[in-house]
């Protein structure tokens, strides 16, 4: 049961799915006399509300199902013209099913999408071949979606989960009364406002939010959604660890300017993630981000003239300023979240971090395609495997002459999983639900005969009871009820006798058996082995550029940017693997990193990175600049997980070669240190998967 004793999502779902399926099926059949119509509209409901995940509230839903409700049209009418010929149907197959499921790279709700569309590409290939009934095929598809958007947007409406923004507003809260904080004397966080820190930032991370709010799209707002929640992350961990003052001491001069000035931007930032009234009026975001951007370029410009500084005084004053910079970036990541295109980030916005501001949907789509369409990438993996075995079941099903080769498609599409182990395990249990639900229907077919009656009345209780206890009990109850139901709907379409659950049989065994071989040839680990290589090669570059920048540090010269495409491939790539391998079985807690913790601190070489290279200055010494070397050595051996490397706590012990350093030396310093806390975290036992 759900909350407050009423029905769980589960069965909230599957009552509309029963109720827009069964409407839409009875209505098209007796009340109108139109049998194609009705097959069309029932399966057009059960797949995108069965077959499908989209993830999500039903009002959520319904806008989803409004959006794919063209591209439904097209699959029909392309499928319909296809599938006369067995060669036309098997090329389509190959390079629709690729792009249907190379699409989830575009995030969860497209992924969650995939199956269903799937589904209504293939049943034109269920016989006979009629393309001239393409116009009831349409109707039965669009009257059915019709009323499961109705279903879903009317019919028990639950709660919706709370919206990252929401949380991302929360944690600018968080940060602004930590900053508060930070300003007062001891001028560090009590342990309860660093545990009130860390777990706003825990609440950011993606496997903690619930798939329909996770902004994990290719658009402008996805991305800067997600990108303000990397930055607010990472400006509760530089709040956490800003290094306290000595004893006696007062910290640097510009925090009293600085801490109250965060801490407003931070405030700022919450109200504009609250209040999308406030993107009409860009001022008020300004009015509270501008005085931390004077602030910060007031204490740049002191640290440009390189006067030396103590190492507390400098290592404190280099962590406020990457945390002054972490809540730039947040404010201005939130900006473009709420305002989208019409945000104007100022000026000095970095345009290698924020590039994405001003892009056109169509081009940020390319992007992250492009950025996916290569061996190394899980979605094409998936989007290859999946399309070669839907063909080589077309191929069959053409060849053979199945006379329900649409249901061998089908179980090739349900039951093949990312991993071989995976679709093993999950076609032993289909073919054992499938077994016994074919000998009950089967028995009820010789019972009850040609009484259509009997199919009508029972259909709607069979179905819910399919769309209920499938998802909870797994895929060997679901594909045995799932057989009740298909045989249930085509009892009412054309007389049928007991042979027809032996149909079902033979073509589930074909399915299940080809994507049994797909899985075993193509990628059979899925993303485990992929996301270690991802992660691994994500590393390697992140160290090479960790001692690139530290290097560039110490020779100084004119502030450039560094090219960092490659790393930023490697980012995506494993934020990709990552994803998938959240579907996946993974080990035992405590047997793996944090690949979440790892994977941000790509995000921080990233950005570190660049704000150092960025200002340029004079050369530090040879004794500063070979040491600051050698600590970046070390730093990227951790990253690079060699065997000999320096504990992480090791490398942040020794002492600084000298008392008085620039300001930049000291700046590097703060972000080596943060990397190495970063290694300690994701390296940690028992760490959060």
């Amino acid at each position: 049961m759900g909350v407050h004793g009423g029905p769980t999502g589960t069965t909230r779902r599957a009552l509309r799915t029963t109720l827009a399926a069964c409407a839409a099926f009875f209505v098209c059949l007796y009340g109108l006399d139109r049998p194609v119509a009705a097959t069309y509209a029932l399966f057009g409901v059960v797949s995108m509300a069965a077959l499908s995940h989209v993830p999500g509230t039903g009002r959520q839903r319904a806008a989803a199902l409004v959006r794919a409700a063209p591209v439904a049209w097209a699959l029909v009418t392309v499928g319909s013209y296809l599938a006369v010929r067995t060669w036309s149907a098997v090329a389509g197959m190959l390079v629709i099913g690729f792009l249907l499921a190379f699409a989830a790279a575009a995030g969860p709700r497209a992924a969650g999408a995939t199956p269903g569309l799937q589904l209504l590409y293939i049943l034109p290939c269920f016989p006979p071949y009629a393309p001239d009934t393409l116009v009831e095929r349409l109707a039965g598809v669009t009257f059915g979606l019709a009323l499961l958007v109705l279903a879903e947007a009317f019919v028990l409406p639950e709660p919706r989960a709370p919206a990252y923004g929401e949380l991302a507003a929360r944690a600018a809260v968080t940060a602004a009364r930590c900053a508060v904080e930070l300003g007062r004397e001891p001028y560090g966080l009590s342990p309860a406002a660093a545990r009130a820190a860390l777990a706003a930032g825990e609440s950011l991370r993606p496997f903690r939010v619930t798939e329909a709010e996770r902004p994990a799209g290719p658009g402008l707002r996805d991305r800067a959604l997600s990108h303000a929640g990397l930055a607010a992350r990472t400006l509760l961990s530089r709040l956490v660890n800003l290094p306290a003052p000595p004893p006696g001491e007062r910290p640097p001069d510009l925090e009293p300017e600085l801490l109250p000035a965060l801490a407003r931007s931070a405030t700022g930032t919450a109200a504009l993630l609250r209040d999308t009234a406030a993107a009409i009026d860009p001022a008020r975001t300004a009015d509270s981000r501008d005085p931390l951007r004077r602030v910060r370029a007031r204490a740049t410009a002191r640290s440009a003239d390189e006067r030396p500084t103590t190492a507390a005084r400098g290592l404190r004053r280099a962590a406020a300023l990457e945390a002054a910079d972490a809540a730039l970036a947040f404010s201005t990541a939130a900006e473009l979240a709420v305002r989208g295109r019409r945000a104007d980030p100022p000026a000095e916005t970095d345009p290698g971090r924020f590039w994405y501001a001003g892009q056109r949907a169509p081009r940020l789509w390319w992007h992250r395609l492009a950025a996916h369409a290569g061996p190394r990438s899980v979605y094409f993996q998936n989007a290859v495997r999946i399309s070669l075995a839907l063909a080589a079941a077309r191929t069959v099903a053409g060849v053979e002459s199945l006379p329900h080769g649409f249901w061998a498609m089908l179980a090739v599409l349900s039951l093949t999983r990312t991993t071989a182990a995976q679709t093993r395990a999950t076609v032993r249990l289909a073919l054992t639900g499938t077994l016994v639900g074919a000998l009950v229907t089967a028995a009820l077919l010789a019972l009850v005969g040609g009484r259509t009656t009997v199919y009508a009345v029972a259909l709607p209780f069979v179905m819910l009871v399919a769309f209920t206890v499938g998802p909870v009990r797994g895929v060997g109850w679901s594909q045995g009820m799932f057989t009740l139901v298909v045989s249930f709907v085509f009892a009412q379409l054309a007389p049928v006798t007991w042979r027809l659950a032996e149909v079902r049989i033979m073509d589930v065994v074909i399915g299940s058996l080809i994507g049994t071989v797909f899985g075993l040839l193509a990628w059979p680990r899925g993303a485990q082995e992929e996301l270690h290589r991802a992660v691994a090669l994500m590393l390697a570059r992140a160290a090479d550029t960790v001692e690139a920048a530290t290097a560039g540090v110490a020779a100084g010269g004119p502030g450039t940017v560094p090219d960092d495409h490659p790393l930023q491939l490697a980012v995506s790539l494993a934020e990709s693997a990552f994803a998938q391998h959240q579907s996946e079985p993974r080990p035992a807690a405590g047997t793996a990193p944090d690949w979440q913790a790892t994977i941000l601190t790509g995000h921080h070489v990233l950005w570190g990175s660049r704000r150092l290279l960025g200002r340029g200055g004079r050369p530090l010494d040879g004794v500063e600049g070979g040491w600051l070397c050698e600590r970046a050595g070390a730093v990227a051996s951790l990253l690079r997980g060699a065997p000999d490397a320096t504990p992480p706590d090791a490398v942040r012990a020794g002492p600084t070669p000298t008392d008085l350093a620039p300001p930049r030396f000291f700046a590097a310093l703060a972000w080596l240190d943060s990397l190495t806390r970063d290694v300690e975290r994701w390296s940690a036992p028992g760490a959060p998967r």
